[in-house]
């Protein structure tokens, strides 16, 4: 038979006492029989159809579809009532005997089942009605607990990282009671707690107790602190990974459980890696006096190591600071000395990159810039000064360009962009304008000697896309200078002699760079369309002039360029050549026809750049050199002696002296030495002779040996500069007239910005020389200063 606890404490939806109702039993005293049950009554048959049908009659609506509500007299004293107390009194005790035995380390004590705790505890609070009593109990043996527990973690011997695996026990074995007694009193808290909102439920009273005793406490919180010190140092000094690391995942797990993560580890953690990697970056740099490359791989290494240890035991929040803690301690201090050192010892891109997402991640990129535009400017400024190796300056300025270029593209680009790094690329190019400006004009020159070196070597095997890339790189640095003038006018000079000693690649070459150069860089560059017209007017003028003469004649081999002085780069020759008589009257014949054709023409003889094929027998066999028309001149004379003295040379050929000298110096001093003097050496002096050289060898039939023409001599570029000097004071001259003419007045300063604005095109000029200017014109009388103000310019009509 059910007891009377189960029976009261059935949920309201059972049917309770409805489930033990009366039965009427008709007992047959003149039987013998079993008693049996009668069949339902009538409805009005029994008492309740009887009261149910008065009510009705009397007009009352009662709704008996509702529950019953039972009242037993005299129930809670009496013999019953202490019976059911004492019951309730030995139930509460087993109950408390029970949360004690659960929440004391290593008892095995439980009387009774965990069944028989969670009933009783149903009893207790749904029946007795005790949840109050109950908690407060459950509320005093918890306290009892936490205290125990800090009493034992605070009293043992353990140190370091051996301690952290106690104290990750203790905390494991709590946390796992807590959850064993929210499951067995869940009477408790469902039916009590949650009727009275102020009460913390089971799983937050225990926390919190342990929270405030556990982690509240001076000396668990430092032994735990020190506990982990002492295992990330062991790891950051040995490089392993420490045998006990499981315990530092497990330790995190319960501090965040509990809500004391941040302030218990984390913040330890950060403050202990920024002290300990502040005194390893002052030991390396300060003491061991590391290099800036060696320091930088050391950094990657270390963060790469804290960021792998924080992804394997800490919060995932917690990576991100101890990666940036870390850096930020190593860095410290040192971005100026690592941004200055950092280009000169890292050549490679790879080691610039990782330098470049270092000085990102510590906020540095403006110092690292800032750098790396002091090295470029310093790098170009030492190549462009460097007068011992202008020859090498535009390779070595392509060299370093194509390095810039690709860190900047490699290196120098943003994570979240992936484009690279605009203040970068603005600094390379403010860098190189700068760089330039250490050495006047010569950049401007060499850039031209260059792309003069390419069209005359062509791609010799290079495909278009390649070759084209070659001049383009070229072109990239003469967006670098401000001599604009300078470049055109050695350009101009290189030009023209590719054109007319035949030594051009390709005339679509020529054509078509003389169109970019036009277009994209100076609208200036449009003297090679009439170049290119003489040179086509003067075949045409040779085909007919060969067509005249007989065919055995010798100037069927005649070559004649007549050009119009304006448009060709060549200064008139103030001294000429005695040519061979058979070479004159060849000439002189051909005058005679073009002036016949072109009457009130005059032509003026330059034979600076003529060539020649001279047929020469060597032992080894005959050869065909092709010389300079002066280096023929010269050779010829050996047709008559063996030996020559230098000055008889002079005197038979009447040539320039310094002509004459680097003529001979060519043809005996060179590599191909067809003629050979006494005494030896490489320069040319009066007392020399020269004489031919019957042993020359050459491995090919056809001997190139005038090089020397198409190459500018240092008194051609000194002229050559002279000419660009002069052509500037005019190019002031006329900018300062016409500013003045349309402005009528100017003070000193507007008119030295004005006239530096209108000739920027072609180079930027020094104040000094603006000065000099304006001073020259007002000596001229094309300005005057005012008479007040002897700082303002007025232009005199």
């Amino acid at each position: 038979m059910t007891d009377v606890i189960s029976l009261l404490t059935f949920p309201d939806t059972s049917k309770a006492f409805t489930a033990y109702r009366s039965t009427v039993v008709d007992v047959d005293d003149r039987s013998a029989s079993h008693p049996r049950k009668t069949p339902r009554l009538d409805a009005d048959s029994d008492s309740g159809s009887a009261s149910r049908s008065r009510d009705s009659a009397k007009g009352k609506n009662v709704d008996r579809g509702g529950p019953v509500r039972i009242q037993v007299h005299g129930f809670a004293g009496g013999v019953v009532g202490s019976a059911l107390n004492k019951a309730y009194d030995n139930l509460f005790a087993r109950l408390s005997r029970s949360i004690r035995a659960l929440l004391e380390k290593g008892s095995d004590q439980l009387s009774t089942t965990y069944e028989g705790v969670y009933t009783a505890c149903r009893g207790v609070v749904c029946v007795a009605g005790r949840g109050e009593g109950l908690y407060e109990m459950l509320k005093v043996e918890i306290h009892k607990c936490v205290n125990r527990l800090a009493e034992e973690l605070e009293k043992t011997n353990k140190e370091g990282v051996e301690w952290i695996g106690q104290f990750v026990e203790t905390c494991a074995w709590f946390e796992g009671q807590v959850a064993l007694l929210e499951s067995l009193l869940t009477y408790l808290d469902r039916a009590y707690v949650l009727k009275n909102p102020s009460l913390p439920s089971i799983h937050d009273l225990a926390f919190t107790r342990f929270r405030e005793r556990i982690f509240s406490g001076y000396f668990i919180v430092d032994k735990l602190q020190k506990g982990i010190s002492t295992w990330v140092t062991w790891e950051r000094n040995e490089g392993q990974v420490h045998i006990h690391r499981p315990f530092l995942k497990e330790l995190v797990s319960h501090l965040v459980t509990h809500y004391v993560y941040d302030a218990i580890f984390e913040r330890h953690f950060v403050e202990q890696t920024q002290e300990y990697f502040s005194k390893e970056s002052y030991q390396m740099v300060e003491v061991e006096k590391a290099k800036a490359k060696v320091f930088l791989a050391h950094c990657n290494q270390r963060t790469n190591e804290e960021q792998g240890r924080a992804r394997d035991v800490m919060s995932d929040g917690t990576v991100a600071l101890v990666k940036d803690a870390a850096i930020r301690a190593l860095f410290e201090g040192r971005l100026e000395w690592m941004a200055k050192e950092v280009f000169t010892e890292c050549k490679g891109t790879t080691d610039l990159k990782k330098a470049y997402a270092l000085f990102a991640s510590v906020d540095g990129l403006p110092v690292l810039c800032r750098e790396f535009k002091a090295y470029v400017q310093r790098t170009v400024q030492d190549i462009v000064k460097d007068a011992s190796k202008d020859d090498e300056m535009v390779n070595r300025l392509l060299e370093f360009k194509s390095f810039a270029d690709s860190t900047l593209k490699e290196a120098f680009v943003d994570s979240s962009t992936k484009q690279n790094n605009q203040d970068f690329a603005y600094g390379l190019i403010d860098a190189f304008t700068k760089g330039f400006k250490a050495r006047r004009n010569k950049p401007a020159e060499q850039i031209a000697k260059h792309v003069d070196r390419l069209m005359r070597h062509g791609q010799r095997g290079v495909s278009d896309a390649a070759f084209e890339a070659l001049l383009d790189a070229a072109l990239a640095l003469y967006r670098f200078t401000d001599d604009k003038d300078v470049f055109r006018t050695f350009y101009h000079r290189a030009l023209a002699k590719r054109l007319l000693l035949e030594r051009s690649a390709s005339d679509d070459f020529e054509k078509a760079m003389l169109k970019k150069l036009k277009e994209k860089y100076d609208p200036e560059f449009g003297m090679g369309d009439h170049m290119f017209n003489d040179l086509a007017l003067s075949r045409d003028i040779m085909r007919e002039y060969h067509t005249r003469i007989r065919h055995d004649s010798s100037a069927q081999k005649l070559s004649v360029m007549v050009l119009q002085r304006s448009f060709w780069p060549f200064p008139k020759r103030t001294k000429g050549v005695d040519l061979p008589s058979s070479m004159q009257a060849d000439l002189d014949n051909y005058t005679t026809f073009y002036k016949q054709k072109h009457q009130g023409h005059k032509l003026d003889w330059d034979h600076s750049l003529g060539t020649a094929t001279v047929k020469a027998r060597f032992v080894a066999g005959p050869k065909d050199l092709t010389v300079s028309l002066y280096q023929a001149i010269v050779l010829l004379i050996f047709n008559e002696e063996t030996e020559i003295a230098y000055r008889h040379i002079l005197e038979e050929t009447r040539m320039d002296d310094g002509e004459l000298r680097r003529t001979l110096q060519s043809l005996a001093c060179a590599n191909k030495k067809v003629l050979k003097k006494r005494p030896v050496g490489k320069d040319v002096n009066d007392n020399d002779v020269f004489y031919f050289n019957p042993e020359f060898t050459d491995p090919r039939a056809k001997v190139h040996i005038n090089s020397i023409q198409a190459k500018e001599t240092a008194e051609e570029s000194q002229r050559t500069q002279s000419h660009i000097e002069g052509d500037r004071k005019h190019y002031l001259d006329a900018a300062i007239v016409r500013i003045m003419k349309a402005k009528k007045e100017l003070s000193h300063e507007q008119l030295k910005n004005e006239t530096i604005d209108a000739v920027k095109s072609h180079f930027v000029p020094e104040v000094s020389v603006i000065k000099q200017r304006i001073d020259g014109l007002v000596e001229q009388e094309y300005l005057r200063r005012d008479e007040e103000d002897r700082n303002l310019y007025i232009y005199v009509a």
